[in-house]
């Protein structure tokens, strides 16, 4: 019986780059795989935390600025503009906008270079909805008003399959030779998440909610952050080594960290919100390039507001504003902007850096978020490759790879034949970061791809034969690791708390780097500036 993401959520419901490092690779029967290692603008981001400080040769005022052009710092574009305060500039340190939900695109299809996907969102996060609107992902409302999600946008099937003892088989979970013990756990384990997406506190709110703010505070919910998600399992006696697989595919997927390396709250939470507030499994909605889709969305609408290759050197909040110096990449210029507000949408480890009165004091809170690296690769296929078992799926897992396996740039397309591109996912989950780090900066594009095609040809033998192109990108502090203990400290409580006129807006206030978390931040802090400047604040935007 095959057993996929949403069928394991619905099983819980029914229970009870800057330049390019160039190289060639050899394929099967000597022939040569071109690519390189791209983008990740990493010396620039160096230069800052080594201490240059240019002089800017200019000023100019502006509203506000937005350091940043991930999904929070867009984001926070995106609510500026549809409030009508159109008075913005945004800043960002790479040659392309988005962060790790960026995209690019060759001659056969667009694809992701990191996140590819979001749940289908609660009618109550209105932001949520009102970008997905914006979009073309909303085809209708129904009698009560709640989005219809166009179908060409909802994850078409198949959807998931995982490669086990040498054979593809629907879903995630192996059940090829699972014993009644394996299957029992099973069951308890989405029992438990069941119970956990149908809890309410006193106020009514669900435990777990996306973004996570609007989930409950409780004790007996912050109490999980206590414990990592493998003590969790521990104390319940969930031994099945499938089991333990398959929530920690989850911590891998979501927070590229171990069993150990996550907090039990972050674990619970990544099956139970994805839960509708009835219980139900939330649907996915993806693009061919992944959540790129909707960063190329938000960055046409910032439009000639937006700079890249702008490299902040520093920001000084005052009394009357934020001073913002910055400089361009591509001719070495610097330039200032006097800003009456300032979204600091960049990773919480350069502030220490860049806010002026944080370099050499910065604050404790500073030191405690973790950060865990990743390396992608989208690799160009002149046709599928042939497999045993299941067909090719959207997102195809191997059981007993470091990587999460691979996702299909065409799956969503609907083009089933001919040539096609593979995005690859591999976090590093050394206990060290910054070991980690080093190590991924250290490899070759030829390792990189020797690696690569060594992990899937297991499970396509015949892949060296078609790959042509293989494009790497190196995420050295990819995303925030919600650590046991860290979801609920003070240390992450505190750095949400604005400095003079500059606020803050990431994944990192969140301790998840999830999209719907980014997008939160973003909003979350342009409203407080709409209210500051004594604008209204759009409902969905509230």
């Amino acid at each position: 019986m095959a057993f996929s993401r949403r069928d394991l959520l619905r099983g819980l419901a029914g229970l009870g780059m800057a330049g390019t490092a160039a190289g060639c690779a050899r394929g099967g029967r000597g022939r040569a795989i071109t690519g390189g290692i791209v983008g990740g603008a990493h010396a620039r981001g160096h230069r800052v935390r080594d201490g240059f400080r240019p002089v800017p040769e200019s000023w100019r005022d502006v509203t506000v600025a937005v350091l940043g052009a991930g999904v929070a710092g867009l984001s926070a574009a995106w609510a500026l503009d549809r409030a009508g305060l159109s008075d913005f500039a945004v800043l960002e340190l790479e040659d392309a906008p988005g962060g790790t939900a960026r995209s690019g695109q060759d001659a056969v299809t667009p694809y992701p270079w990191g996140a590819h996907y979001v749940p289908v969102p609660s009618p109550d996060n209105r932001a949520l909805v009102a970008l997905l609107d914006e979009v073309g992902a909303v085809a209708d409302r129904d009698a009560q008003g709640r989005p219809v999600y166009a179908e060409d946008v909802l994850c078409r099937d198949p959807q998931e399959r995982v490669f086990f003892r040498g054979e593809w088989y629907e879903g995630l979970y192996p059940r090829a030779g699972a014993s009644p013990r394996d299957l029992e756990e099973l069951r308890a384990f989405e029992a438990e998440m069941r119970r956990w997406s149908l809890w309410r506190d006193a106020r009514g709110r669900r435990a777990f909610d996306l973004p996570r703010a609007r989930g409950s505070d409780a004790d007996e919910v912050r109490a999980l952050d206590g414990l990592s998600m493998a003590a969790w399992l521990d104390a319940r006696g969930w031994s099945s080594p499938r089991l333990r697989w398959l929530v920690e595919y989850g911590c891998r997927d979501d927070f590229g960290a171990t069993l150990a390396q996550t907090s039990a709250w972050a674990g619970v939470h990544y099956f139970a919100a994805r839960l509708d507030a009835s219980g139900q499994a939330a649907d996915f909605l993806t693009w061919p390039e992944g959540n790129g889709r909707l960063v190329g969305h938000l960055a046409r609408r910032v439009g000639a507001r937006l700079t890249t290759a702008a490299v902040v050197t520093d920001a000084r909040p005052h009394e009357k504003g934020v001073d913002v110096v910055w400089f361009d990449a591509r001719t070495g210029r610097a330039f200032g902007l006097r800003a009456r507000h300032a979204v600091f949408a960049l990773p919480r480890f350069l502030a220490a850096h860049v806010v002026a009165p944080w370099r050499g004091a910065a604050p404790p809170h500073l030191r405690e978020t973790v950060y865990g690296s990743w390396m992608v690769a989208n690799l160009r296929l002149r046709d599928r490759p042939a497999a045993r078992g299941f067909p090719l799926a959207w997102d195809n897992v191997l059981y007993d790879s470091p990587s999460l396996g691979y996702v299909v740039a065409t799956h969503q397309s609907g083009r089933d034949f001919g040539p096609t591109v593979l995005t690859y996912y591999l976090p590093l989950l050394d206990q060290d970061p910054a070991a980690a780090r080093r190590r991924l900066l250290a490899t070759t594009w030829e390792e990189w791809v020797e690696r690569i095609l060594t992990d899937l040809s297991r499970a396509h033998p015949g892949l060296r034969d078609l790959v042509e192109h293989v494009d790497v990108y190196l995420w050295g502090h990819a995303m925030v690791r919600p650590r046991p203990g860290f979801l609920w400290s003070a240390a992450l409580a505190d750095s949400a708390r604005p400095l003079g006129r500059l606020r803050f807006a990431h994944t990192d206030l969140s301790g998840m780097a999830l999209f719907e978390e980014a997008q939160h931040w973003g909003v979350r802090a342009a409203a407080d500036i709409l209210r500051d400047e004594g604008r209204a604040v759009p409902q969905e935007l509230a």
